[in-house]
């Protein structure tokens, strides 16, 4: 039998959220509220900065002064305005295609309507804080302070990020790192005085080099410069170049070791300067006991339902997870809806895995 497709999700779907576009994510923010009228939430809207959307912070269960269960969701995207033309949303049996229906307005949308759930009933087994954020797309720059607040006053986070490789959740994930370097040389003429030059591009080839070999597959660390820019004109000797630099790591030890190195980048010439700026964007979510015993409680939860939960080896991107593992607090990934093809145009979620994982997350809140 065809899975029907919720109404409020296609509805979620077709607000177009891009980070920067403040106005479709606080239109998304406006929904959840919608969605939450009449149910015993308290709700904060929480106003955005720097022309970032707003965020909400829902608080619920019961009133005990106690750590709570902390749920994690965003509802910015990375498709910008007018990817609807060119993904429409369409049902292909199991599979609804959309923007961002996999990453993560599937997820977000699953979770909480088991917080309402949960909510109406009022079988929460300790307080719930659930934040939905505005700007995780792009690193989280406003509401890390706030994940990490929070954090702190929690016994367990869950995050909605989407599922992976046929439903497995994430219980690790590489720290992320990002720099920017400006390379400044002497500019000139490239035909008559071309010896007076000194190049900002062929300095900036070297660090390439040197940053790029950095990378240690058998320790996990990469290092990717994924942008270069430099020049103004075909016949002139550079005098600028810039480029950036992503960094993944497994553990906090190689973030500050690989951070040292790359700030401590310099020019091999005398008449070129280096200007390196950066740092640990996510820090490294590590696989701790503690998410150990968090991942077999939802792994038995689950097969009460009725369906196998496994988990992934660590995965290489960054998440708001990152922020609350690495402040120790027990931290599962990946409860949102299963699919495939996060930030693509064939990005799309599976209908048969909302109630399952709904139902997972509901019994999360209801037995941590």
């Amino acid at each position: 039998m065809t899975p029907e497709v919720p109404a409020d999700l296609l509805t979620w779907i077709r607000t177009e959220s891009p980070t920067h576009d403040s106005g479709g994510v606080n239109r998304m923010m406006d929904l959840v509220q919608e969605f939450l009228s009449g149910s015993p939430v308290n709700l904060e809207r929480i106003p955005g900065t720097d022309g970032l959307g707003d965020c909400i912070l829902l608080r619920a269960g019961p009133n005990r002064d106690e750590p709570c269960t902390l749920v994690l969701s965003h509802l910015d995207t990375v498709h910008p305005v007018g990817t609807l033309a060119k993904l429409p949303i369409r049902q292909e049996g199991d599979r609804l295609y959309g923007p961002g229906v996999y990453d993560m307005k599937g997820g977000a949308y699953l979770a909480l309507h088991a917080f309402r759930d949960v909510t109406r009933a009022a079988s929460a087994s300790r307080p719930v804080t659930f934040l939905v954020t505005s700007d995780e797309e792009i690193g989280s720059p406003m509401t890390r302070p706030i994940i990490e607040d929070l954090a702190r006053s929690s016994a367990y986070t869950l995050v909605t990020e989407p599922a992976r490789d046929g439903g497995k959740i994430v219980t690790s994930r590489k720290g992320v790192g990002r720099f920017d370097v400006h390379v400044e040389g002497r500019p000139a003429h490239a035909g008559s005085r071309h010896q007076d030059g000194r190049s900002a591009i062929r300095e900036a080839a070297r660090l390439i080099l040197a940053v790029e070999g950095m990378t240690d597959y058998g320790r996990g660390v990469t290092t990717t410069v994924g942008l270069v820019n430099g020049g103004t004109a075909v016949n002139t000797i550079p005098q600028h170049c810039q480029f950036t630099i992503d960094l993944r790591v497994t553990n906090a030890a190689d973030g500050e070791a690989c951070s040292a190195a790359i700030l401590a980048l310099q020019s091999g010439n005398s008449d070129v300067a280096v200007h390196v700026t950066g740092g640990m964007n996510r820090p490294p979510y590590e696989r701790s006991p503690g998410v150990i015993e968090l991942f077999e409680k939802a792994q038995a939860i689950a097969a009460e339902i009725g369906f196998d939960l496994l988990d992934i080896p660590q995965s290489g991107g960054g998440s708001d997870g990152n922020f609350t593992a690495a402040l120790g607090v027990p931290t599962l990934d990946g409860l949102g809806i299963d699919g495939d093809g996060a930030h693509t145009l064939h990005e799309y979620g599976l209908l048969s895995s909302i109630a399952p994982r709904r139902e997972l997350m509901r019994r999360l809140l209801e037995s941590l």
